[in-house]
């Protein structure tokens, strides 16, 4: 059995150039137990190290490439990425352009964005809970989703360099977001995600157009002040409003939901509060050496 035919897999379905690889885990495959059954990638949720050591180091021979995994803030830090960062490095995003190297992101309720430009000379990933999303708590208001396209937009090949071979050290400069695609993994689907009049807040106040934010949130029937909130959604009303438009993936239905697919997926908010926790999957893009 192949990675790509393997359980612990769900498919990334996007047109990414040849040499561009994708891979969405989800909690088959592993060695850990309930409730981290199985293959939980998480290392700071209660789970037997041992067993998350197991489950990497899977993750690491099915993919056939390196991974870092990153200690996640719910920030807007982006982590250039190469071979000798370290795990545990604080980011919330990473890109990188080394060859056999993985973008890695964790969720278990949050966005999984991954990014790639037109012809496979850049990569990324981001992890996208609400926070993140709306920048809160960030000076400027920026998001790590803005963060992360600002960081990746400066890589993006021109096209004096698109025809020159792949490697760590061929020279980029930047050229915006034309021919960039970008795909949602699973998250908290709306009918499950009920938030707080300050979360709608948020995203009313951070720049985007009035009217598509307030259809972002539909109010919860009888409880004053709540809403239902469409996470992918908003993401892709950002990822449009900065100037990326192919996007691919999470369209919200109930597939994608992280609390209702309970035999795809772990989910924060559906296990943390009877269980006492869960474990997390990862979203991962990798250039092919």
């Amino acid at each position: 059995m192949t990675w790509q035919t393997d359980p612990a897999w769900e498919p990334v379905a996007w047109p990414a150039p040849a040499g561009v690889k994708a891979a969405m885990t989800t909690r088959l495959g592993g060695v850990s137990r309930a409730p981290f059954d199985s293959f939980n990638l998480g290392d700071h949720v209660g789970d037997d190290p041992i067993c998350v050591a197991a489950n990497r180091q899977r993750l690491t021979s099915l993919l056939g490439v390196q991974t870092v995994f990153l200690k996640q803030i719910h920030g807007i830090h982006v982590e250039h990425l190469q071979h000798h960062t370290p795990h545990g490095t604080v980011a919330d995003a990473c890109v990188t352009q080394s060859l056999g190297l993985a973008c890695t992101v964790m969720v278990a309720d949050c966005l999984p964005v991954l990014l790639t430009d037109s012809v496979g000379r850049t990569v990324a990933a981001a992890h996208a809970g609400w926070r993140g999303l709306a920048g809160v708590d960030q000076p400027d208001g920026q998001g790590v989703l803005a963060s992360t396209l600002k960081t990746f937009g400066q890589l993006v090949p021109t096209e004096k360099t698109q025809g020159a071979s792949r490697s760590d050290s061929c020279p980029l400069t930047p050229v915006g977001l034309a021919g960039c695609m970008a795909w949602l993994g699973p998250c908290i689907g709306p009918a499950a995600f009920e938030v707080g009049a300050e979360v709608r807040e948020a995203f009313m106040a951070c720049g985007l157009p009035v009217q598509a934010v307030s259809a972002c949130f539909e109010p919860v029937a009888g409880a004053t002040g709540k809403y239902h909130a469409h996470l992918a959604s908003l993401a892709r009303l950002q990822l449009s409003q900065l100037g990326l438009t192919n996007i691919y993936g999470n369209d919200g239905s109930d597939a994608w939901c992280t609390v209702t697919q309970s035999s795809r997926w772990f989910s924060h908010r559906r296990d943390a509060g009877s269980l006492g926790s869960t474990g997390r999957m990862a979203a991962c893009v990798w250039l092919e050496a």
